[in-house]
Protein backbone atom coordinates (compact mmCIF):
# COMPACT_ATOMS: atom_id res chain seq x y z
CA UNK A 1 0.00 0.00 0.00
CA UNK A 2 1.43 3.41 -0.93
CA UNK A 3 2.43 5.68 1.88
CA UNK A 4 0.59 9.13 1.39
CA UNK A 5 1.96 12.32 3.10
CA UNK A 6 -1.79 13.22 4.89
CA UNK A 7 -1.80 9.36 6.54
CA UNK A 8 1.96 10.51 7.76
CA UNK A 9 0.76 13.97 9.13
CA UNK A 10 -2.17 12.18 10.59
CA UNK A 11 -0.41 9.49 12.22
CA UNK A 12 2.05 12.22 13.87
CA UNK A 13 -0.70 14.71 14.57
CA UNK A 14 -2.26 11.80 16.86
CA UNK A 15 0.83 10.13 18.34
CA UNK A 16 3.49 13.59 18.41
CA UNK A 17 6.17 11.19 16.88
CA UNK A 18 8.38 12.05 14.43
CA UNK A 19 7.82 12.69 10.48
CA UNK A 20 10.30 9.83 9.40
CA UNK A 21 9.23 7.66 12.44
CA UNK A 22 5.34 7.86 11.70
CA UNK A 23 6.49 6.48 7.79
CA UNK A 24 8.62 3.88 9.13
CA UNK A 25 5.63 2.63 11.27
CA UNK A 26 3.32 2.74 8.17
CA UNK A 27 5.73 0.83 6.25
CA UNK A 28 5.95 -1.56 8.58
CA UNK A 29 2.35 -2.04 9.08
CA UNK A 30 0.70 -1.85 5.49
CA UNK A 31 -0.52 1.61 6.06
CA UNK A 32 -3.22 0.22 8.86
CA UNK A 33 -3.05 3.47 11.14
CA UNK A 34 -3.86 1.17 14.19
CA UNK A 35 -1.34 -1.25 13.83
CA UNK A 36 1.50 1.47 13.55
CA UNK A 37 0.24 3.56 16.52
CA UNK A 38 0.77 0.22 18.69
CA UNK A 39 4.47 -0.24 16.00
CA UNK A 40 5.56 3.12 17.78
CA UNK A 41 4.08 2.43 21.00
CA UNK A 42 6.17 -0.20 20.88
CA UNK A 43 8.96 1.24 19.88
CA UNK A 44 8.63 4.13 21.69
CA UNK A 45 8.96 2.04 25.29
CA UNK A 46 11.98 0.50 23.64
CA UNK A 47 13.45 4.30 23.33
CA UNK A 48 12.62 4.82 26.66
CA UNK A 49 14.21 2.27 28.24
CA UNK A 50 17.44 3.58 26.97
CA UNK A 51 17.13 6.92 28.25
CA UNK A 52 15.82 5.42 31.72
CA UNK A 53 19.31 5.30 33.36
CA UNK A 54 19.57 9.13 32.37
CA UNK A 55 19.20 11.52 35.73
CA UNK A 56 16.05 13.53 35.46
CA UNK A 57 16.39 15.83 38.06
CA UNK A 58 14.73 19.37 36.60
CA UNK A 59 11.15 18.99 35.46
CA UNK A 60 8.28 21.02 36.88
CA UNK A 61 5.63 21.00 39.84
CA UNK A 62 1.80 21.83 38.80
CA UNK A 63 -1.13 22.07 40.88
CA UNK A 64 -4.80 21.25 40.34
CA UNK A 65 -7.91 22.04 42.11
CA UNK A 66 -11.46 21.24 41.90
CA UNK A 67 -14.14 23.37 40.84
CA UNK A 68 -15.66 23.60 44.34
CA UNK A 69 -12.24 24.53 45.94
CA UNK A 70 -12.40 21.94 48.27
CA UNK A 71 -9.98 19.08 46.68
CA UNK A 72 -6.84 19.62 45.29
CA UNK A 73 -3.66 17.59 43.70
CA UNK A 74 -0.01 18.27 43.16
CA UNK A 75 2.87 16.34 41.50
CA UNK A 76 5.84 16.67 40.39
CA UNK A 77 7.56 15.39 37.25
CA UNK A 78 11.05 15.61 36.39
CA UNK A 79 12.69 16.14 32.96
CA UNK A 80 16.41 16.29 31.97
CA UNK A 81 16.94 19.50 30.89
CA UNK A 82 14.98 22.99 32.00
CA UNK A 83 14.40 23.42 28.18
CA UNK A 84 12.44 20.55 28.47
CA UNK A 85 10.85 21.32 31.30
CA UNK A 86 9.42 24.65 29.64
CA UNK A 87 8.14 22.98 26.78
CA UNK A 88 4.01 22.64 26.00
CA UNK A 89 3.86 19.26 25.50
CA UNK A 90 5.83 18.34 28.84
CA UNK A 91 3.77 21.19 30.27
CA UNK A 92 0.38 19.59 28.86
CA UNK A 93 1.31 15.96 30.22
CA UNK A 94 2.18 17.61 33.65
CA UNK A 95 -1.42 19.04 34.03
CA UNK A 96 -2.96 15.96 33.02
CA UNK A 97 -1.06 13.99 35.37
CA UNK A 98 -2.29 16.36 37.65
CA UNK A 99 -5.97 16.00 37.18
CA UNK A 100 -5.71 12.61 36.85
CA UNK A 101 -4.01 12.50 40.18
CA UNK A 102 -7.13 14.82 41.41
CA UNK A 103 -9.69 11.80 40.75
CA UNK A 104 -7.34 8.40 41.47
CA UNK A 105 -7.42 6.23 44.11
CA UNK A 106 -4.10 5.59 44.18
CA UNK A 107 -2.04 5.41 47.41
CA UNK A 108 1.46 5.20 46.07
CA UNK A 109 2.82 5.64 42.90
CA UNK A 110 2.92 2.07 41.52
CA UNK A 111 -0.75 1.74 41.73
CA UNK A 112 -1.16 5.34 39.81
CA UNK A 113 1.08 4.05 37.09
CA UNK A 114 -0.35 0.72 36.59
CA UNK A 115 -3.54 2.52 36.41
CA UNK A 116 -5.36 3.38 33.12
CA UNK A 117 -4.92 6.54 31.35
CA UNK A 118 -7.80 8.74 32.11
CA UNK A 119 -7.10 10.39 27.84
CA UNK A 120 -6.80 6.90 26.91
CA UNK A 121 -7.81 3.60 28.44
CA UNK A 122 -6.20 1.57 26.43
CA UNK A 123 -2.61 1.99 27.94
CA UNK A 124 -1.54 2.67 31.09
CA UNK A 125 -0.13 5.69 33.32
CA UNK A 126 2.95 3.79 32.91
CA UNK A 127 3.30 3.40 29.39
CA UNK A 128 1.67 7.14 28.55
CA UNK A 129 5.01 8.20 30.49
CA UNK A 130 6.97 5.83 27.87
CA UNK A 131 5.45 7.05 25.31
CA UNK A 132 6.18 11.08 25.85
CA UNK A 133 9.65 9.94 26.74
CA UNK A 134 9.91 8.49 23.58
CA UNK A 135 8.60 11.11 21.75
CA UNK A 136 10.37 14.29 23.83
CA UNK A 137 13.53 12.23 23.95
CA UNK A 138 14.61 12.67 27.35
CA UNK A 139 14.07 10.54 30.26
CA UNK A 140 10.98 11.94 32.46
CA UNK A 141 9.72 10.48 35.62
CA UNK A 142 6.51 11.00 37.79
CA UNK A 143 8.45 11.59 40.59
CA UNK A 144 5.59 12.61 43.44
CA UNK A 145 2.06 13.71 44.49
CA UNK A 146 0.11 14.72 46.72
CA UNK A 147 -4.29 15.02 47.71
CA UNK A 148 -5.05 17.69 49.87
CA UNK A 149 -8.97 17.88 50.79
CA UNK A 150 -11.19 19.75 53.45
CA UNK A 151 -14.91 19.51 53.87
CA UNK A 152 -15.36 22.56 55.17
CA UNK A 153 -13.28 25.35 53.69
CA UNK A 154 -11.17 25.66 50.66
CA UNK A 155 -7.44 24.56 49.28
CA UNK A 156 -5.50 27.54 47.65
CA UNK A 157 -2.26 26.91 45.45
CA UNK A 158 0.59 29.03 44.63
CA UNK A 159 3.18 28.41 41.90
CA UNK A 160 6.63 30.38 42.12
CA UNK A 161 9.20 30.37 39.31
CA UNK A 162 6.89 29.51 36.66
CA UNK A 163 7.27 25.48 38.83
CA UNK A 164 10.28 25.88 40.83
CA UNK A 165 8.08 25.23 43.50
CA UNK A 166 4.48 24.32 44.67
CA UNK A 167 2.35 24.81 47.41
CA UNK A 168 -1.12 23.85 49.04
CA UNK A 169 -2.89 24.95 51.77
CA UNK A 170 -6.09 24.25 53.29
CA UNK A 171 -7.92 25.62 55.56
CA UNK A 172 -11.44 24.85 57.40
CA UNK A 173 -13.91 28.08 57.17
CA UNK A 174 -17.21 29.19 56.15
CA UNK A 175 -16.25 32.04 54.32
CA UNK A 176 -14.36 31.04 51.08
CA UNK A 177 -14.61 35.01 50.11
CA UNK A 178 -11.70 36.62 47.72
CA UNK A 179 -10.23 37.98 51.52
CA UNK A 180 -9.95 34.42 52.79
CA UNK A 181 -8.37 33.27 49.20
CA UNK A 182 -5.50 36.29 49.55
CA UNK A 183 -5.09 35.58 53.03
CA UNK A 184 -4.58 32.13 52.42
CA UNK A 185 -2.74 33.35 49.24
CA UNK A 186 0.05 34.85 51.44
CA UNK A 187 0.32 32.19 53.79
CA UNK A 188 1.08 29.53 50.80
CA UNK A 189 3.78 32.49 49.99
CA UNK A 190 5.20 32.17 52.87
CA UNK A 191 5.76 28.52 52.85
CA UNK A 192 7.25 28.85 49.41
CA UNK A 193 9.78 31.79 50.62
CA UNK A 194 10.23 30.25 54.39
CA UNK A 195 10.01 25.91 53.44
CA UNK A 196 8.74 24.94 56.66
CA UNK A 197 8.82 21.27 57.79
CA UNK A 198 5.34 21.03 59.83
CA UNK A 199 1.97 23.12 59.92
CA UNK A 200 2.75 23.55 63.92
CA UNK A 201 4.26 22.49 66.74
CA UNK A 202 1.48 20.00 68.03
CA UNK A 203 2.66 18.17 64.24
CA UNK A 204 6.65 17.79 65.55
CA UNK A 205 6.86 14.35 66.67
CA UNK A 206 7.92 13.91 70.53
CA UNK A 207 11.02 11.56 68.53
CA UNK A 208 12.14 14.64 67.06
CA UNK A 209 12.23 17.07 69.93
CA UNK A 210 13.70 14.54 72.12
CA UNK A 211 17.09 14.18 69.82
CA UNK A 212 17.03 18.00 69.07
CA UNK A 213 17.17 18.27 72.82
CA UNK A 214 19.68 15.70 73.07
CA UNK A 215 22.16 17.78 70.50
CA UNK A 216 21.01 20.93 72.30
CA UNK A 217 22.25 19.48 75.50
CA UNK A 218 25.34 18.43 74.00
CA UNK A 219 26.30 21.68 72.65
CA UNK A 220 25.80 23.77 75.69
CA UNK A 221 27.85 20.83 77.71
CA UNK A 222 30.68 21.80 75.39
CA UNK A 223 30.65 25.66 75.85
CA UNK A 224 32.63 26.42 78.32
CA UNK A 225 30.66 29.38 79.01
CA UNK A 226 28.46 27.07 80.93
CA UNK A 227 30.90 25.35 82.85
CA UNK A 228 29.27 26.50 86.01
CA UNK A 229 25.97 26.88 85.05
CA UNK A 230 23.52 24.55 87.28
CA UNK A 231 21.52 21.50 85.67
CA UNK A 232 18.38 23.60 85.93
CA UNK A 233 19.51 26.92 84.30
CA UNK A 234 20.85 24.28 81.13
CA UNK A 235 17.76 22.29 80.78
CA UNK A 236 15.57 26.03 80.70
CA UNK A 237 18.34 27.12 78.12
CA UNK A 238 17.57 23.95 75.96
CA UNK A 239 14.00 24.74 76.09
CA UNK A 240 14.28 27.94 74.89
CA UNK A 241 16.22 27.03 72.00
CA UNK A 242 14.02 24.14 70.89
CA UNK A 243 11.18 26.47 71.20
CA UNK A 244 12.94 29.41 69.26
CA UNK A 245 14.22 26.16 66.51
CA UNK A 246 10.39 24.71 66.02
CA UNK A 247 9.02 28.63 65.39
CA UNK A 248 11.88 28.49 62.16
CA UNK A 249 10.64 24.54 60.99
CA UNK A 250 6.91 25.40 61.97
CA UNK A 251 4.36 27.82 59.45
CA UNK A 252 2.20 28.66 61.80
CA UNK A 253 4.62 29.82 64.53
CA UNK A 254 6.61 31.49 61.83
CA UNK A 255 7.13 35.31 62.01
CA UNK A 256 4.93 36.41 59.08
CA UNK A 257 7.09 37.70 56.30
CA UNK A 258 5.08 40.49 55.12
CA UNK A 259 4.00 41.75 58.83
CA UNK A 260 5.57 44.94 60.15
CA UNK A 261 5.19 44.21 63.76
CA UNK A 262 7.36 40.37 63.72
CA UNK A 263 3.52 38.72 64.56
CA UNK A 264 3.51 35.15 63.17
CA UNK A 265 1.55 33.38 60.04
CA UNK A 266 -1.30 32.50 63.06
CA UNK A 267 -1.60 35.94 63.90
CA UNK A 268 -1.66 36.71 61.09
CA UNK A 269 -4.50 34.82 59.87
CA UNK A 270 -6.48 35.28 63.29
CA UNK A 271 -6.33 38.51 62.56
CA UNK A 272 -7.85 38.29 59.03
CA UNK A 273 -10.37 36.38 60.51
CA UNK A 274 -11.49 38.74 63.02
CA UNK A 275 -11.61 41.53 60.52
CA UNK A 276 -14.06 39.02 58.24
CA UNK A 277 -15.89 37.75 61.67
CA UNK A 278 -15.14 34.34 60.65
CA UNK A 279 -13.10 31.38 61.42
CA UNK A 280 -9.86 30.65 59.41
CA UNK A 281 -8.16 27.19 61.01
CA UNK A 282 -4.92 26.21 58.48
CA UNK A 283 -5.37 22.31 58.74
CA UNK A 284 -3.32 21.26 55.87
CA UNK A 285 -0.06 22.30 53.47
CA UNK A 286 2.27 20.59 51.06
CA UNK A 287 5.70 22.57 49.70
CA UNK A 288 7.60 20.36 46.56
CA UNK A 289 10.47 21.92 45.39
CA UNK A 290 11.64 20.96 41.93
CA UNK A 291 14.50 18.39 42.10
CA UNK A 292 15.24 18.57 45.82
CA UNK A 293 17.18 15.39 46.92
CA UNK A 294 17.98 14.50 43.36
CA UNK A 295 21.49 14.42 41.85
CA UNK A 296 21.80 16.67 39.21
CA UNK A 297 23.69 16.26 35.88
CA UNK A 298 26.81 18.32 35.62
CA UNK A 299 27.73 19.41 32.09
CA UNK A 300 30.81 18.90 30.52
CA UNK A 301 30.55 21.05 27.04
CA UNK A 302 34.06 20.35 26.34
CA UNK A 303 34.02 16.61 27.19
CA UNK A 304 30.67 16.24 24.98
CA UNK A 305 31.94 18.06 22.13
CA UNK A 306 35.38 15.95 22.24
CA UNK A 307 33.18 12.66 22.45
CA UNK A 308 31.07 13.78 19.34
CA UNK A 309 34.21 14.84 17.00
CA UNK A 310 35.95 10.97 17.77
Amino acid sequence: MAITASMVKELRESTGAGMMDCKKALTNTDGDMEKAVEWLRENGLAKAEKKAGRIAAEGIVKTFISEDGKNASMVEVNSETDFVAKNDTFQNFVADVCQQVNASSAADMDAFLAEAWAKDTSKTVKEELASMVATIGENMNIRRFEKVSVDNGLVVDYIHAGGKIGVLIAAETDNTGAEVVECLKNVAMQSAAMNPKYLSSDDVSEEYKEHEKEVLLAQAKNDPKNANKPDNIIEKMIIGRLNKELKEVCLTEQVYVKAENKESVAQYVAAVAKNLGTDIKLVNFVRYETGEGLEKKEEDFAAEVAAQMK
